[in-house]
C-alpha cells in the first residue's frame, strides 16, 4: 500500500523532477557536439556524468524520504556514496559479461560505470538511504503491478529502463559489422540513455495513473 509520502508528490513534481534531470543530459549532449559518443566516448560521457550527477543528486536529495531525521546535505552525501559504489558494481558487472579491460578503454569503462550509477544507483541512494525494504520494493518488477508511492515510479522505471537499454544496446557489439559504434561502450551507453528517457516517462504515465486512482478512491 502506498505510504503517506505519496501523497506530498504531485505528477506535477514528479514531470518537473524528470524535465531538471533530462535538460541536465541535453545540456551535456550540446556541449560534447554531434556524435561525440562516437568520436570521443570519454568525453561523451565525462560530460554527462558532470552535467548529470550535482542534478540528479540535487533533485532526489530534496524529495528524500526521511526528511524530518535525514537533512538534504546527508542526503546528497549517501547520493555520493551511491555514485561510487554503484560505479564499481556497474564496472564488475560490465567485465564479468564481457567488456574489454584494456588500458584503451579503462577510462570510459570508468565514466560508463559512473553514468549508469547516476541512472541506477544515486536517485534511490538520495530518497531511501539505506533501507532494505525501500530498495527491495524498487528494483522489484511487481511496483508496475501493485499500488505504490509516487518516489518508487520515479526510481524504479528509470533504472529499469537504462538497464534494459544498456543490454540491448550491447547485442550489436560482437556482430561483424565493423561501424565505430560497436566499440565499447558506445552502442552500450546510446541504450542506456534511451533506456532511462524511456524509463521517465513511463514512470510519469504511472505516477498519473496512480493520482487519478487516489482521487477516485478520494471521491
Amino acid at each position: 500500500m502506498p505510504g503517506p509520502e505519496a501523497t506530498q508528490i504531485s505528477a506535477f513534481t514528479a514531470a518537473a523532477a524528470h524535465a531538471l534531470c533530462f535538460a541536465s543530459l541535453a545540456v551535456a549532449h550540446s556541449l560534447a557536439g554531434r556524435g561525440a559518443l562516437v568520436s570521443d566516448p570519454a568525453l561523451a560521457l565525462r560530460l554527462l556524468v558532470v552535467c548529470g550527477a550535482p542534478v540528479v543528486i540535487a533533485v532526489y536529495s530534496y524529495l528524500r524520504r526521511d526528511a524530518r531525521s535525514c537533512s538534504f546535505f546527508k542526503a546528497v552525501a549517501r547520493g555520493l556514496i551511491g555514485l561510487l559504489v554503484g560505479a564499481f558494481l556497474n564496472a564488475f558487472g560490465a567485465i564479468v559479461l564481457g567488456a574489454p579491460v584494456g588500458i584503451k578503454y579503462w577510462m570510459t569503462t570508468i565514466y560508463w560505470s559512473l553514468l549508469m550509477s547516476l541512472f541506477t544507483f544515486v536517485p534511490a541512494a538520495c530518497v531511501f538511504g539505506s533501507s532494505k525494504i525501500d530498495w527491495q520494493n524498487v528494483l522489484s518488477h511487481s511496483i508496475y503491478f501493485t499500488p505504490t508511492d509516487v518516489e518508487n515510479y520515479m526510481i524504479s522505471a528509470p533504472c529499469h529502463g537504462a538497464v534494459l537499454g544498456a543490454w540491448i544496446g550491447a547485442w550489436p557489439m560482437p556482430l561483424d559489422w565493423e561501424r565505430p559504434w560497436q566499440e565499447w561502450p558506445i552502442c552500450v551507453s546510446y541504450g542506456a540513455v534511451a533506456g532511462h528517457l524511456v524509463g521517465m516517462a513511463v514512470s510519469w504515465v504511472l505516477i498519473a495513473l496512480h493520482k487519478r486512482r487516489v482521487r477516485a478512491k478520494a471521491d
